[in-house]
């Protein structure tokens, strides 16, 4: 019986790691069937044509026919294609465009799709492509707004107009914060890390529009908005994720301190 074959699907590389001295597993993000699994035959050998498509951060197509029974996770590629539009992230927009991955590849399960994630993250990546020279503090916003998208495409983000504990609508002029394990809850005076009911209203509007990306950057565009969610998006990653800390973000850290 013929293998099913998988042909022209769009796709972009999370991941890679050796299968053998001339093969590679790659982690794959395609629009139809989510993350998953292709082992890449002879793409280390300098003569195979994958080496310069196979790249992270590039939109491409790729072909593959489904895992054998007994291994039905590891799928066989059979083509790839490069699918043009822009160039490789560079600097601290090829970083970010690094953590995103991550964050894809410890949250999305295999063989799960989200097309309009998908969608969303090729939007994100052009972004970052076209970032040349940007600083970090203009890459920050789109950084939050991916990480709200995909926090509540994959069902881990409460409602942000109302208080987790209590069920009731948040008041306009106080102050919440998000927590991992608690929700929506309001902010003690010393918390810095917060933001007043009217802006959690706003993010929770836009996440539930057709667009929520565009109309979530939006209501990040002040600087103080996108600073205060940071911290606590980056706990409630870290939560999920079931790490202590991503590992794209401790090498960003470490390369700022040297």
């Amino acid at each position: 019986m013929a293998a099913k074959r998988v042909s022209d699907e769009p796709a972009f590389i999370l991941h890679q790691y050796d299968w053998s001295e001339s093969s590679l597993i790659l982690e794959v993000f395609t629009r139809h069937r989510g993350r998953v699994a292709l082992a890449a035959k002879g793409v280390k050998r300098p003569t195979s044509n994958f080496r310069p498509v196979l790249l992270p951060l590039q939109p491409i197509k790729v072909s593959y026919t489904l895992g054998a029974e007994g291994n039905a996770e590891i799928h066989s590629l059979k083509g790839a294609e490069w699918m043009g539009g822009h160039v490789m992230p560079q600097g601290d927009a090829l970083w970010s465009g690094m953590y995103l991955n991550e964050l894809l590849m410890r949250l999305l399960a295999r063989d799960d799709p989200y097309a309009a994630l998908f969608d969303i993250y090729a939007g994100v990546v052009r972004v970052l492509a076209g970032q040349h020279g940007g600083t970090t503090e203009a890459i920050e916003p789109v950084l939050r707004a991916f990480e709200l998208v995909l926090l509540r495409e994959l069902g881990h983000l409460p409602q942000l107009s109302e208080e987790s504990a209590t069920l009731g609508a948040v008041n306009s002029v106080a102050r919440y914060a998000l927590v991992a394990e608690g929700g929506l809850r309001q902010a003690a005076t010393h918390e810095r890390a917060a933001l007043t009911g009217n802006q959690w209203r706003a993010i929770e509007l836009a996440l539930q529009t057709s667009q929520p990306f565009p109309k979530t950057l939006h209501c990040l565009a002040e600087p103080e908005v996108a600073q205060a969610l940071k911290p606590q998006l980056r706990h409630l990653l870290q939560y999920h994720c079931g790490s202590n800390m991503l590992r794209t973000r401790q090498l960003m850290m470490d390369l700022q301190s040297l």
